[in-house]
C-alpha cells in the first residue's frame, strides 16, 4: 500500500483546475478519498454570490453543501473511487490523476516568511505572532486553508482559514482563545458570541431538526471560531483554526475485508462516552444509546460518525445528545456492530447531532 503521504486538508489538484481536499485519514490504496472544493470556471459556474474566486486571470468557484458531491457524480465521475467497505464509489483520486499537490503547513511556513503586501497578509502574520505566544505554540503547528492556500483570497474580504495539527496543541489552543475572549484588550472575539453570527445564515438555513438558535449555542462553545479585529485595514476578520491530526496520530485504518450495510433510517437518544476523536474528519463519537425513537432497534450501536463540518466538536463526553441519521452495520474481521452516520446524500439537511443535556 502507498504509505500516507497526505492528509486531511490537503489540497490536490487535477489538470482541468479541480481543486479537491483530501479527506479523514483512511484511504484505499493508491487513490485518495477526497471532498471538492472549487472548480474552474471552464467546468462549472455557481448562481451562490458566496462562490466567486480569481486568480489572475482565471476564475473558480466554491463549491457548497453536497453541490460538489452531485457535480462530480454528474459531470466528472473519473474522480470517483470504488470503496470495498461500503461497495460504492465515493469523490477521491487515484494518484495518477493528481496534476498538483498544496499542503497547509507549507504554504503557512511561506506567508510567514514573506513581507506582506496586504491587510490579509499583515493581520495574518499579526494573529498568528499572538497565538503563538499566548498558547506556546510553533508555527509548525499551523497551516493555512481555504483562499490563502490557493492564493485567491481577496485583502478586503477573505476569512483566516488556518489548520491546527495536533489534538494535545488544540487543547492549548482552546484555553488561550478562551481567555483571549474574555479579554478587553484582546483583538480576539468568539465569532458566536453574539446573535450576529447567525444572522446571514438564517436566510440559507435548511437544516429541518436543528436550529440557527441551536447552531449558534454549539458553535460558541467550540471556541474555535473567531473574530480578529485587524487594525490596519479596520475590519473584524473571521478567523477559523480546523483542528488536523498530526502525522503521530494518524493510522489508515482502511480495510478491504470490512463492510458497512446500510440498515435505515434513525432516531435516538445517546449519551456521549469517548469525544477523543470529536475534532477531527470524520468526527467519531464513542456513545451509549438510551433511546432509540425511530427505526432499527439495534442494541450494539457503538459509535456516531460524522462526514459533515456541522457536527464536529459537537458534543463532549457524558452528554446526553440527540441523533438523526443513517443506522449502518459494521463487519470486521474482529466484530459486528453498528454505528450511526451523517454524511452527504439525499436527506442531507434531515441529519442532525445536538446536545440536548450538557455536562456540568
Amino acid at each position: 500500500m502507498t504509505s500516507l503521504r497526505l492528509r486531511d486538508r490537503d489540497a490536490v489538484i487535477t489538470d482541468d483546475k479541480l481543486i479537491f481536499r483530501v479527506y479523514g485519514y483512511s484511504h484505499p490504496p493508491e487513490a485518495y478519498i477526497c471532498d471538492v472544493e472549487y472548480a474552474s470556471s471552464s467546468v462549472f459556474k455557481s448562481e451562490d454570490s458566496r462562490a466567486f474566486r480569481q486568480k489572475g486571470k482565471q476564475i473558480y468557484y466554491k463549491f457548497y453543501s453536497d453541490q460538489g458531491l452531485r457535480f462530480v457524480r454528474e459531470k466528472c465521475p473519473q474522480y470517483t473511487v470504488w470503496y470495498v467497505p461500503l461497495q460504492t464509489r465515493l469523490v477521491g483520486l487515484r494518484l495518477n490523476q493528481i496534476g498538483e499537490i498544496r499542503k497547509p503547513d507549507k504554504k503557512f511556513q511561506q506567508l510567514l516568511e514573506k513581507q506582506p503586501r496586504d491587510n490579509l497578509l499583515r493581520a495574518l502574520q499579526t494573529l498568528s505572532s499572538l497565538i503563538l505566544e499566548r498558547a506556546g505554540l510553533c508555527e509548525t503547528d499551523f497551516g493555512v486553508f481555504g483562499s490563502l492556500l490557493q492564493g485567491f483570497y481577496h485583502p478586503q474580504f477573505s476569512d483566516l482559514d488556518l489548520v491546527l495539527y495536533g489534538g494535545e496543541k488544540l487543547r492549548r489552543l482552546r484555553e488561550t482563545l478562551e481567555t483571549l475572549y474574555k479579554e478587553r484588550s484582546s483583538y480576539m472575539r468568539n465569532e458566536f458570541g453574539t446573535e450576529e453570527a447567525v444572522k446571514e445564515k438564517v436566510k440559507r438555513w435548511r437544516f429541518v431538526n436543528y436550529s440557527p438558535k441551536e447552531y449558534s449555542w454549539h458553535q460558541r462553545r467550540k471556541t474555535i471560531y473567531a473574530l480578529f479585529q485587524d487594525e490596519n485595514s479596520g475590519r473584524s476578520i473571521k478567523t477559523e483554526f480546523e483542528p488536523v491530526k498530526e502525522w503521530s496520530e494518524i493510522h489508515n485504518e482502511y480495510d478491504s475485508r470490512t463492510r458497512i450495510l446500510k440498515k435505515g433510517w434513525v432516531k435516538a437518544v445517546a449519551r456521549i462516552t469517548d469525544d477523543c476523536e470529536a475534532p477531527f474528519m470524520p468526527s467519531i463519537y464513542g456513545v451509549e444509546i438510551k433511546r432509540i425513537l425511530e427505526g432499527v432497534k439495534a442494541d450494539d450501536v457503538q459509535r456516531i460518525i460524522s462526514y459533515l463540518e456541522e457536527f464536529r466538536m459537537q458534543a463532549e463526553k457524558n452528554e446526553e445528545v440527540y441523533v438523526e441519521g443513517n443506522l449502518e452495520q459494521v463487519i470486521t474481521q474482529a466484530k459486528t456492530f453498528h454505528q450511526v452516520t451523517l454524511t452527504y446524500g439525499p436527506r442531507y439537511y434531515e441529519q442532525v447531532l445536538k446536545v440536548t443535556k450538557s455536562s456540568p
